[in-house]
């Protein structure tokens, strides 16, 4: 497969393009265009309802939380990236429907989930935007570098200014980002995709600084061997999140440090996956292995996410193999819902 890099120097100078070690990218959305039809089909995963809802809101038919319409985000990418205008447009609803719950502090309506024993925190009510953010902020950047930026070109203008206002809702209890999910190195790149790509989507400075400070925290939660570490040690689905987390915020705002940190990283993930694309689990600190549930089930490898951690590695570093190995995760029949 022929890398989509242009010659260093080439666009660099001019300061297009996101850009790994010297190669710059046309854009993410040229990126992902040219992954195998096979994976480019497994970028939306489903449509929306008539309500908007998609996931866990879709199958209980009501509302819990924002964080859990972000696979509507991938819808969007998926169907921008597949030239699909009628399935973009389906995927926007389900934005339409998380920002109809936006409320006063900027923040989004939670529900209690199933299984909470109180009404949620403002910390949980912050991770679970910051959680909605970091894969909308992604969509809109994918969808500004594509074609149909026209199409969509008033509904995100009309959305920036909600954008904005959740934003400073997440900024507001950065403290408790830290304190609630410090412990997991997946969660600090998690929030600082949302205040990084939103903040390059707002242009906003504070947001972008706020990104930083949260990746350097990750970067310190690493073992020896330079995986990153959750809850206390490796784990196979969670580190191959770190990875796919961190790469696309890279992506829009270089950092080789963080490059140099997920390239190490991606050597112990791939010996986690064996070659028929079954990711390993033994030794799990959070997942395969029972120790942690989440609406009332045991948490199982993101296959997902392992497979587009390796396509985005693949695509961004030239290596075929990781791709070709991303088809057979993606492919493995085993592979249990995240």
């Amino acid at each position: 497969m022929k890398p989509l890099v242009f010659l260093f120097g080439c666009l660099l100078a001019s300061g297009l393009g996101p850009h790994v070690d010297g190669a710059v990218f046309a854009s993410e959305y040229e990126l992902l265009r040219k992954l195998p039809p096979a994976i480019i089909a497994q970028l939306s995963p489903g449509h929306p309802d008539s309500q908007g809802f998609i996931g866990f809101h879709q199958r209980q038919g009501q509302w819990f939380e924002a964080g859990m319409q972000r696979g509507g985000c991938w819808m969007l990418i998926g169907a921008v990236v597949a030239g699909d205008e009628k399935g973009a447009d389906e995927a926007w609803t389900s934005i339409e429907a998380t920002f109809a719950r936006q409320i006063d502090d900027g923040g989004f309506l939670s529900n209690p989930k199933p299984e909470a024993t109180h009404p949620p925190t403002l910390p949980e009510r912050v991770e679970t935007a910051f959680f909605y953010l970091q894969e909308l902020g992604h969509a809109i950047l994918v969808l500004q570098a594509s074609p149909m930026e026209p199409h969509f070109h008033a509904r995100i203008a009309n959305l920036r200014p909600k954008m904005r206002r959740a934003c400073a809702f997440i900024q507001s209890g950065y403290d408790g980002i830290i304190r609630k999910a410090g412990h997991t190195a997946n969660r600090m790149f998690i929030a600082a995709k949302a205040f990084g790509l939103c903040g390059v989507i707002l242009d906003d400075p504070g947001l972008k600084a706020s990104s930083k400070k949260l990746v350097a925290v990750a970067l310190a939660k690493r073992d020896a061997e330079g995986v990153f570490v959750e809850n206390g040690g490796r784990d196979s689905s969670y580190n191959a999140v770190s990875i796919l987390m961190a790469r696309v915020l890279a992506l829009h705002l270089p950092d080789p440090e963080l490059d140099a940190a997920l390239v190490r990283t991606m050597v112990w993930e791939r010996t986690r996956i064996l070659p028929t694309g079954e990711v390993q689990v033994g030794g799990n600190t959070r997942t395969g292995v029972g120790k942690e549930v989440f609406m009332g089930q045991p948490k199982n490898v993101n296959y997902r996410e392992v497979a587009f951690a390796l396509c985005y590695h693949g695509m961004v570093h030239d290596d075929p193999g990781a791709i070709a190995l991303a088809e057979k995760v993606l492919a493995w029949p085993g592979r249990g819902k995240p």
